[in-house]
């Protein structure tokens, strides 16, 4: 039994190997197939990815790229060219032509030299364009240059610009007008203004006051702006204005506006500039002042100006009313022939609060209501009535606590004085004539102070032709 027993374990142990062995065979060659498998896998994958990555290297990404997304032309004169801008363009990998076009009144260039709205172009690498602007209406003008190619699409640059019909020349910048604290009622300047007027159509100036930290000035206050003549060395009243109670004219965007188109025979080159506020305090009023010159046809080509009467250096320099006086308002003229159209330019305003009060308490010349006349050839021939112009609906409405609202007599607070314009006939061209300024009859009794009306008055001159100015003899 034992050698059977012997036997039987023996072949079992044979037995058990050879399937151990099988198993392993099995085994390995499971291991090895799955080496295999994966080992091709990644060799597939690999040559595929292998293939894409080549690829992202090999195709080159196409753009165009510029050095600025927008620009502004600023203000332009109408039919005018402005300057040039350059944008530097650069194409990555661009093998067709570049195309450039522009809108509205922009134009570009390759060479800075001939524009037009299109332009076709190759780049290898980057070049520069030039753009320009000529307005041909006014106001904002938006336009936008496309900058394409048939490889990708378009990049844009904003293009604005304004188009203008006028020059703008800043004189008086912030000048502060006042009386101590180390202040000047007045103040005189030189300025260069515009050379040429021969197309010069208009000139309007622009004064803006604005107040220090303590204020402006508590009251309404006389005020003018003049021009040096240097032929004779006299100052020409341009502008007349009374000041706001307590503010400035910050709510005109410009502040108050005054045509001087009569004295642009002054108004050329260099110009001596004067202004002038009657102010008695340390709250000093900050005025600024500019000047457009406007583009157009002018009505005449030349312009000559004279003074008569220059009764304008403060509120009181003027005539006296309703007493004796001895200023002379009788005036010889002599006009030279060849003068188109005469005329005469008056700017008047009346202070004081002299009796006896007209009705409702309106005391002379601030609030009485008067007609002033001018004689030519002692024949009464022009007539001007001091009453109301609209004072509460003065757009400077903040004057507040300041009696700003009722009508003065020719004038109001925060207002430019109105000018006076009286034509003359033309046959009055080449001779001479008498001129007399004369105010509505009226006599103070002297109890409530003195009146007086503040008068300059000019004789205009225009031509087509050169003309020399009016000779104005006492």
């Amino acid at each position: 039994m034992e050698i059977a027993s012997y036997f039987i374990n023996l072949f079992n142990k044979k037995k058990l190997l050879q399937s151990k062995k099988k198993r392993d065979t099995k085994m390995i060659k499971e291991i090895f197939f799955k080496i295999v498998y994966i080992h091709v896998v990644i060799l597939i994958f690999s040559c595929g990815g292998g293939d894409n990555s080549s690829e992202d290297v090999l195709t080159p990404t196409k753009s165009i790229n510029v050095s600025q997304n927008e620009i502004n032309f600023g203000s332009v004169l109408l039919n005018q060219t402005s300057q040039t801008f350059s944008i530097s363009v650069q194409a990555n990998n661009i093998s067709s032509d570049i195309n450039f076009n522009t809108s509205n009144n922009f134009e570009v260039s390759s060479d800075n030299n001939n524009f037009s709205q299109s332009l076709s172009t190759s780049i290898s690498t980057s070049t520069i364009i030039y753009v320009r602007f000529t307005p041909t209406s006014l106001g904002n003008i938006n336009g936008k240059l496309t900058i394409s190619s048939s490889e990708l699409s378009a990049v844009e640059v904003a293009l604005q610009g304004v188009g203008e019909n006028k020059y703008n020349y800043q004189t008086f910048s912030k000048q502060s007008l006042g009386f101590g604290g180390g202040f000047s009622q007045s103040a005189v300047k030189t300025f260069q203004l515009h050379d040429d007027l021969t197309n010069i159509e208009q000139i309007k100036m622009y004064l803006q006051i604005e107040c220090p930290s303590t204020g402006c000035d508590d009251w309404d206050r006389f005020a003018n702006v003049k021009v040096k003549d240097s032929e004779t060395g006299n100052w020409y009243e341009i502008a007349r204005y009374i000041t706001p109670y307590w503010v400035g004219t910050e709510l005109l965007e410009r502040g108050l506006e005054f045509d001087v188109t009569d004295f642009k025979s002054l108004l050329n080159g260099a110009v001596e500039l004067r202004i002038y506020i009657e102010n008695w305090t340390a709250k000093a009023d900050i005025v600024s002042i500019d000047f457009d010159y406007i583009v157009g046809t002018p009505d005449y080509q030349n312009y000559a100006i004279t003074e008569i009467l220059n009764l304008h250096s403060n509120s009181i320099s003027g005539i006296p009313y309703g007493v004796e006086h001895n200023l002379d308002l009788e005036k010889s003229i002599q006009i030279p022939s060849g003068a188109e159209k005469i005329e005469f330019r008056s700017i008047i305003s009346g202070w004081g609060h002299a009796t006896p009060y007209d009705f409702g308490g309106r005391g002379c010349a601030e609030w009485c209501f008067r007609n002033h006349f001018i004689k030519i050839d002692s024949a009464q021939t022009f007539q001007h009535y001091m009453g109301s112009i609209g004072c509460a609906s003065n757009p400077i409405s903040n004057q507040n606590p300041g009696n700003w609202q009722p009508n003065r007599a020719g004038w109001c607070p925060g207002m430019a004085v109105p000018v006076r314009t009286d034509n003359l006939d033309i046959s009055y061209s080449g001779k001479s004539i008498t001129f007399e300024y004369e105010l509505e009859d009226w006599t103070s009794d002297g109890a409530g102070g003195n009146a007086f009306y503040a008068v300059s008055t000019y004789i205009v001159l225009k031509s087509n032709n050169e003309i020399s100015p009016a000779i104005v003899l006492n």
